[in-house]
């Protein structure tokens, strides 16, 4: 799927999820403080992401966001490493692409991640 057709999804289910609650476009619309107009285009795909969450919110359905992109904390032993240090920044990948052997007995071949 396209980017354009995963918000397009999204839309349609956020769609979905008002018709559940029996509400109209107007009243979402007035509740989030959107016009319907862009009400329909956030059900079409073509929304900002904070008027998502804003739609989600007015829906009482804002526990779908940690579902979405769910916290995620470093392991115990990685945070003693680090000395309680909060990371900033990704290492990227380091002396260029690597190669990884397949377990076949042909070992000449290699793939390449």
């Amino acid at each position: 799927m396209t980017d354009q057709a995963v918000a397009a999804e999204i839309g349609q289910r956020i769609d979905q999820l008002r018709l559940e609650r029996n509400m109209t476009q107007q009243q979402i619309a007035d509740a989030v403080g959107l016009s319907r107009v862009s009400y329909a285009k956030l059900v079409a795909g073509q929304a900002k992401f904070t008027n998502v969450i804003a739609v989600l919110r007015a829906l009482d359905q804002l526990a779908l966001v940690e579902n979405f992109v769910p916290q995620t904390v470093f392991s115990p032993l990685e945070q003693l490493k680090m000395k309680g240090k909060q990371r900033q920044r990704a290492s990227g990948s380091r002396g260029g692409a690597s190669r990884a052997t397949t377990d076949t007995s042909d070992k000449s071949e290699t793939l390449d991640w």
